[in-house]
Parts: C-alpha cells; structure tokens; sequence
C-alpha cells in the first residue's frame, strides 16, 4: 500500500504532461538535495567566517608568532585553516619558501575543490532543464497537431487548446526548475570566490612579512660579522697612535 502511494503522484504528473515532467520532477529533487547539501556543508565548515583568520594575520604582521597561531588554529572556517598552515611553514626555517608556498597553495586548492563538490551538478541541471521543457512542449505540440489532423473537419478548438496547454506545461516546468539551480549555483560560487580571495590575501600577508624578517635578519647577521671582523683591525691599530 505504501508503494502505491508513492507510485500514484507519479503516474499523475506522467498523465498531466509526459514523461518529461517527470524527468524534470526527478531532477528538480535531485537539485533540491543538492542544494540542501551545500549548505549544510557550508555551515558545518564555516564558509564566511573569517574573524579569526583576520586576527591571525594583524597578530602575524605585528610580530607576535604565538598568538597568529593560536588565533588561527582555534578559528572556524577553510580560511582559518589555510592561515594556520601558512603561519606554520613561514615558521619553519629549514624549507625554502616556495616550497612552503606550494604545500599552503595546495591545502587551500583542496578546500576550495571540497567547497564546489556538487555544484556542477547544480549546473547541469540549471542548463538542461529549460531544453527538456522545450523538448516536451515540442513533443505536445506535435501531437496536439496530430490530433487535429486525425479529426478532420469535426476538430474541436477546445481539445486543440488543452493540448497545446499540456505542451506548454513542460516548458513552464522546467523554466521553474532552472531558475533557482541557476540563482542558487552563482549565490554558491561567489561565496567559493569570497574565500578564495580571502585565501589569497591572508597567504601573501603572512610570506610577504617572512621575506622581509628573513631579509632583516641577514642584514643583521652580515654587520654583526662586518663589525666582529673589523674589530680586531681596529685594536692592532690601537697601540701604534
């Protein structure tokens, strides 16, 4: 009995407008659970939060390591986690730093891919769902018209009417279905590119700070050693004024 519950609103879209309604009400719940996936997913990650990675790095640019890391490390969302790994390979002394830079760029091209899962999908759906309408409306029409050529002289303009209607119908079903797919994958893709921006930005901060420490570092080193080689010059010369 339960299946035949489920079966009956089928075969009632199947007798309104064909096949292709029924396509295009498989495909309007595949985009609805899509859809409902994304931003469940979004949520649980974090997508939009960025308060701590921003933290991170004003703790990163002012010098004080310890407190970017934590600040990153306790923070929600993929720019967070990019932050943290950033800050721990700048961190480390004993890889160069392009190296360091592609490991990061590629943690953060692993989270971006994770975030646009699915989407393509969404996409899909939004490009062939207006040409399957069209395709059921061709398909009515060509029996709508059929119909009126069996009937001869005694064609009823009423039947020919809902015919046409019953055409229509799958176009106006899958203009409803593309509409929001579309909507909703380009509302999805700019939040993607809002993190990756943020991404971006955060990862040149962080390195850019790193190269100057580093170049701070050995200029200080190298007139630190001019002035202990110059030292001992200095006091051989001593005693002969």
């Amino acid at each position: 009995m339960n299946a035949s519950l489920l079966i009956q609103p089928v075969l009632q879209i199947y007798e309104l407008g064909g096949f292709v309604v029924v396509i295009l009400a498989a495909l309007s719940v595949v985009a609805f659970a899509v859809v409902l996936l994304k931003l469940w997913q979004f949520s649980r990650e974090g997508v939009g939060k960025r308060r701590a990675s921003r933290q991170a790095v004003d703790a990163w640019v002012r010098g004080d390591t310890a407190k970017a890391l934590k600040a990153a490390e306790g923070g929600r969302g993929p720019v967070a986690g990019v932050v943290a790994s950033a800050i721990r390979g700048a961190m480390t002394r004993s890889l160069a730093r392009q190296t360091i830079e592609e490991d990061v760029q590629r943690i953060a091209t692993e989270r971006l891919h994770s975030l646009g899962s699915g989407l393509r999908l969404l996409e899909a759906i939004a490009q062939i769902a207006p040409l399957l309408g069209l395709f059921g409306t061709v398909l009515g029409m060509i029996e709508a018209f059929q119909a009126m050529q069996n009937a001869g002289s005694d064609v009823d303009p009423s039947q020919l009417a809902g015919g046409i209607w019953v055409a229509l119908l799958t176009t106006a079903v899958g203009l409803a279905v593309a509409m929001p797919s579309q909507l909703l994958t380009t509302w999805f893709d700019g939040r993607i590119e809002n993190e990756r921006v943020a991404m971006e930005t955060a990862i040149a901060a962080i390195f850019t700070r790193s190269v100057t420490d580093r170049a701070i570092g050995t200029r200080a080193a190298s007139e630190n050693a001019d002035r202990t080689a110059s030292s001992p010059a200095e006091a051989r010369l001593a005693p002969g004024e």
